[in-house]
């Protein structure tokens, strides 16, 4: 989904646009949209970078991103089992494989690959997102909770954490939560749900055990402001 509007300093907009992980994240100054499916390649034409956290289908169409690359000539950012299932139609000097702890530059937007237990994919990756002021967002993907997002929270300090909460084998309210509890965001994004019981039940939760944390519960094609603090 497109966002239009530009966000001001220390603010990033984002829109869920289908039932699984798919983000469009716009900061001040760039455009990043996290594993586009079920969506017309047209509303990316100001694209920078498309990030593939996995080879699943509803992560990762290749014919999809090769269009929006095509319109945009942004850079596509994969896991391994992506990037190599991308490679006959995204230009090499376009597409940059990543693995866990590698960074990439958007401009003054960092991007860094971090774990994802989701043991049905095969080489997955979740993404930190900070912007060039600073604003930090984990997309987690279809990753259930690890011991390690506790330090992974208290190292980035997240503005805004997207947590699992359906679809994916073993994900559920409960798991999302925990990841929330983990990582402990300002802001708490539930997705990957076709479920609206799903969401409202990561908002009990979270609303019961961790007051402090807002619950952004997301409306698919809805652009959402969240703004740091300073």
């Amino acid at each position: 989904m497109a966002i239009e509007k530009t966000p001001g300093k220390n603010e990033v907009l984002f829109v869920w646009f289908n039932r699984y992980a798919g983000v469009t994240i716009k900061t001040p100054s760039k455009i990043l949209v996290v594993d586009p499916v079920d969506v017309k390649a047209r509303t990316f034409q100001n694209v920078d970078a498309v990030l593939i956290t996995h080879e699943h289908y509803d992560h990762l169409d290749p014919s999809l991103a090769a269009e929006i690359h095509k319109l945009s000539r942004c850079i596509v950012v994969a896991d391994p089992t992506s990037a190599g299932r991308l490679r006959n139609t995204i230009p090499q000097e376009k597409l940059i494989e990543v693995q866990p702890g590698m960074e990439v530059k958007v401009g003054e937007v960092s991007v860094k690959a971090e774990k994802c237990n989701h043991p049905p994919a095969s080489t997955p990756v979740s993404y930190i997102i900070t912007s060039e002021d600073g604003v930090k967002i984990f997309h987690t993907a279809d990753s259930l909770p690890f011991p390690e997002m506790a330090a992974i929270g208290e190292r980035e300090k997240f503005d805004v954490v997207f947590c699992t909460v359906g679809i994916a084998p073993g994900a559920s309210p409960e798991t999302g939560f925990e990841i929330a509890r983990l990582t402990k965001p300002k802001v708490a994004v539930p997705y990957h749900t076709g479920s609206s019981a799903d969401l409202k039940k990561f908002g009990e939760l979270l609303k019961r055990e961790m007051p402090k944390t807002t619950c952004l519960i997301p409306e698919m094609g809805k652009i959402y402001q969240v703004s740091k603090k300073v």
